[in-house]
C-alpha cells in the first residue's frame, strides 16, 4: 500500500510558528472528499465539523514532541488521551475528542493542525490488522484570515514519527495509512479572532 507522507520540519514546529490565542470556541466546517480503500473503491463526499475550545500551548507541544523523540508515538498517544481541546466529526457520526490543536500564522495565512485518537473499527481490532499501527486522526487546514475560508486535508489513520535524514534534518513525519488523504474544501471558520 502506498503511503502519503508529510514532513513537518522541526524548525516550523518550534521556531517559526507563533500561536494565535483565540478567545472562546471556534467552529470550522467544510466538505470532505475521501478516496476509495480496499473495501470500497469509489469516491465519498460528506461534511465535517471541527470545534476548538482551547489551543494546545507551546509548553504542551514541546512536552509531546519530547515524548515522541524519546519514546515514540505510543507514549504520545497515552499522554494526549487525557487532553480535551475540542471535537471533530464527519457527517452524522459521533465526534472524537480533539487532543491537540495548534493554530499558527505564517506569511499571513492561518495554519491549524489537529491530532486526535482516531475511530477504530471492530473488525480491525478483532483481526489485529496493520492499520492499528496508525492510531491518530490528523487534520491540517490552511485558512485566509481575511475571508475565514480555506482548504486542507484529513488523515483518517495516521502514524507519527520522529525522523532524521540528510535533506530535512530532524523532523516530525506524519504518514497516512491510506493511499491519499481526504481533501477538505469549502472550509469556513466561525468566531474568527
Amino acid at each position: 500500500m502506498k503511503n502519503h507522507k508529510i514532513l513537518l520540519v522541526l524548525g516550523l514546529m518550534l521556531g517559526a510558528f507563533s500561536i494565535a490565542h483565540a478567545q472562546g470556541e471556534q467552529t470550522i466546517t467544510g466538505n470532505i472528499i475521501s478516496y476509495g480503500t480496499r473495501g470500497y473503491s469509489g469516491l465519498r463526499t460528506g461534511n465535517f465539523t471541527l470545534r476548538v475550545k482551547s489551543w494546545t500551548t507551546e509548553a504542551q507541544a514541546q512536552r509531546f514532541l519530547g515524548l515522541l523523540q524519546e519514546s515514540g508515538q505510543d507514549k504520545v498517544l497515552d499522554e494526549i488521551r487525557h487532553e480535551d481541546v475540542g471535537s471533530f466529526s464527519v457527517n452524522n457520526n459521533l465526534s472524537r475528542t480533539v487532543n491537540v490543536a495548534r493554530r499558527t500564522t505564517v506569511d499571513g495565512k492561518i495554519f491549524i493542525r489537529v491530532v486526535f485518537e482516531r475511530w477504530e473499527q471492530f473488525a480491525e481490532i478483532r483481526g489485529g490488522y496493520r492499520s492499528l499501527d496508525y492510531p491518530f486522526g490528523y487534520v491540517e487546514l490552511t485558512i485566509d484570515p481575511a475571508t475565514g475560508k480555506g482548504t486542507g486535508q484529513y488523515f483518517a489513520a495516521a502514524k507519527i514519527r520522529w525522523k532524521t535524514d540528510k535533506k530535512n534534518g530532524y523532523h516530525v513525519e506524519i504518514e497516512d495509512y491510506a493511499t491519499f488523504p481526504a481533501k477538505l474544501s469549502n472550509i469556513k471558520i466561525e468566531n474568527r479572532n
